[in-house]
C-alpha cells in the first residue's frame, strides 16, 4: 500500500493510492496515518478494505507529510562511505545518531525555508523508514519485522549551524521545513530489498545525487537494532538513514542553496518530492 496524507497543513486527513494512481480517503476508516494505524494489524486492516468504496480526492490537493502524529524523528548519519570522504570526516564504526525537531516537518511538495542568515543551506536525499511494531533491544535478525513501511526524506541541512556553531549537529538539522517527508509511505511488503533502491536529487534540474541503498555502511536492520538498544522504538518514529554523495558541501568549490531554486528528488518505488525555495 502507498499510504499518505492530504489537505491543508495541520489538517491533514488519511489517504491511499489506489491501483489506479487515485487518491481515496481514509478518514472514515482511520484517524490519521500513524500510530495504531501502523501496527501489523492495523496495516493488515486497511489491506482487506475495497478501495473502490472510497472517496475519490482531486488530484490537486495539497500532500502532506505522509505519516503523522510522529513521537522521533532520528537521522543517521554519514551513513555512505563516499559522503564521509566527500564531508571529510571519519568513516563511522557505529552509527552517528541525531535528531530533527518535528517543527521542520512538512509535506513533500512544500516550500522548504532558507533561514535568515543562512549561507550554507544544503541537500540530502535520504531513505526514510517508519516504525509499525515497538520494540527496544531489536534483534538484528528480526528489525526489519518491526518495520511498518518506507519513504522520501529530504534531510534539509545548514552546515555552518551544523559544523561551526558549536554543540551537536542538531541546530542545523532541524530548522522549520527542513524535513520534507513523502509523498507516500510505502508500506513493507511492497519493498522486500530495502538496500537495492536507487535514489537521486537535482537543483534547478542538474543532477548531484545519485546513489543506491546498498552502498549504506550499516543497513535498516542494523539502525534499527542499533538505535533500540538507547531508546525504545514506537509506531510512527521515523529514521532517516543517510544519505549518498553529491552534496552542496562536497562540491568543488562548494554549492549551497538559494531563493528561488528547486530542488527535484525521488528514491525508487517511493515516489519524488519537488521543493521550492523562498527565503526565511
Amino acid at each position: 500500500m502507498k499510504l499518505l496524507r492530504f489537505g491543508e497543513r495541520g489538517q491533514e486527513k488519511p489517504g491511499v493510492l489506489d491501483a489506479q494512481g487515485d487518491i481515496r480517503d481514509l478518514s472514515s476508516i482511520v484517524s490519521d496515518i500513524g500510530g495504531d494505524a501502523l501496527l501489523p494489524e492495523g496495516l493488515e486492516r486497511l489491506r482487506s478494505i475495497d478501495l473502490s468504496t472510497l472517496p475519490r480526492v482531486d488530484h490537486a490537493t495539497r500532500l502532506g507529510p505522509c505519516v503523522g502524529g510522529i513521537g522521533k524523528f532520528i537521522c543517521i548519519g554519514l551513513n555512505y562511505v563516499d559522503h564521509a570522504e566527500e564531508s571529510g570526516m571519519p568513516i563511522p564504526s557505529e552509527p552517528v545518531v541525531f535528531n530533527k525537531w518535528l517543527s521542520a516537518v512538512c509535506g513533500p511538495n512544500d516550500d522548504v525555508i532558507i533561514p535568515r542568515g543562512s549561507k550554507r543551506t544544503d541537500w540530502e536525499v535520504e531513505l526514510g523508514v517508519v516504525i509499525g511494531k515497538a520494540g527496544s533491544y531489536i534483534d538484528e535478525a528480526h528489525a526489519l519485522d518491526h518495520v511498518a513501511g518506507y519513504c522520501l526524506i529530504n534531510d534539509v541541512s545548514e552546515r555552518e549551524y551544523q559544523l561551526e556553531r558549536g554543540g551537536t549537529w542538531d541546530k542545523g538539522k532541524g530548522c522549520d521545513t527542513f524535513g520534507p517527508l513523502g509523498p507516500w509511505l510505502v508500506t513493507s511488503d511492497e519493498v522486500p530489498e530495502p538496500q537495492r533502491l536507487e535514489m537521486w536529487l537535482d537543483v534547478d534540474g542538474t543532477r548531484y545525487q545519485s546513489g543506491n541503498t546498498s552502498r549504506m555502511i550499516f543497513s535498516v536492520a542494523q539502525i534499527v537494532s542499533y538505535l533500540s538498544r538507547f531508546m525504545s522504538l514506537h509506531p510512527g518514529d521515523v529514521i532517516s538513514t543517510g544519505t549518498p554523495p553529491g552534496v552542496g558541501m562536497g562540491q568543488k568549490p562548494p554549492v549551497y542553496l538559494r531563493a528561488g531554486q528547486v530542488m527535484s528528488l525521488g528514491i525508487e518505488g517511493l515516489g519524488q518530492q519537488r521543493q521550492h525555495l523562498v527565503q526565511g
